[in-house]
C-alpha cells in the first residue's frame, strides 16, 4: 500500500505551520473558548501588516486548519479541528521542555507569556484523531 500522498499531505500541513506568525495566529485561536477571534485581534496580537497577516492566513485556510467568516465588515477566523489546538499544546510541551535543557533567561520569560492552551495529552490527541478516523470510514 503506498502511503506516500499521506506522507505528502502531512508535509504540506508542517509546511504551512512553519511560520512563527502562523503560530501565533493558531495560539491565539486555540486560546479562545469558540476556537475564535477577529482579523482586528490577530492583527493587534502579530502585530503584522495586514497584507501579510492576509497571506498567512491564506496559507492556513488553504491547508485545512482555520476557516472565516464575515459578518458586514468584520472577518472573523476560526479553527477548523479542536485538533489543531491539541497539535499546539503538544508543540507548546515539546519546546518547553527543550527550553529546559538550556534556554538563555529571555527565553525562558518569553516562554512564560505565552498565551495559555487548552489541555490535552499526546496519547489523547492520538486517540482523538485515530477515532475520528475509524468513524469516517466505516
Amino acid at each position: 500500500m503506498d502511503t506516500q500522498p499521506l506522507y505528502a499531505i502531512k508535509a504540506d500541513l508542517f509546511k504551512a505551520l512553519a511560520h512563527p506568525a502562523r503560530l501565533q495566529v493558531l495560539e491565539v485561536l486555540a486560546a479562545d473558548p469558540c476556537l475564535t477571534a477577529p482579523v482586528a485581534r490577530l492583527l493587534e496580537v502579530t502585530g503584522a501588516e495586514p497584507s501579510a497577516l492576509s497571506q498567512h492566513l491564506a496559507v492556513l485556510k488553504r491547508v485545512g486548519v482555520v476557516e472565516s467568516s464575515r459578518t458586514g465588515n468584520l472577518v472573523d477566523y476560526r479553527l477548523t479541528e479542536p485538533l489543531v489546538a491539541e497539535l499546539l499544546v503538544v508543540a507548546r510541551a515539546f519546546l518547553l521542555t527543550r527550553l529546559a535543557d538550556g534556554a538563555t533567561r529571555s527565553q525562558h520569560d518569553a516562554a512564560r507569556h505565552l498565551p495559555p492552551l487548552p489541555g490535552a495529552s499526546a496519547q489523547g490527541v492520538l486517540e482523538a484523531a485515530q477515532a475520528a478516523f475509524a468513524g469516517a470510514t466505516r
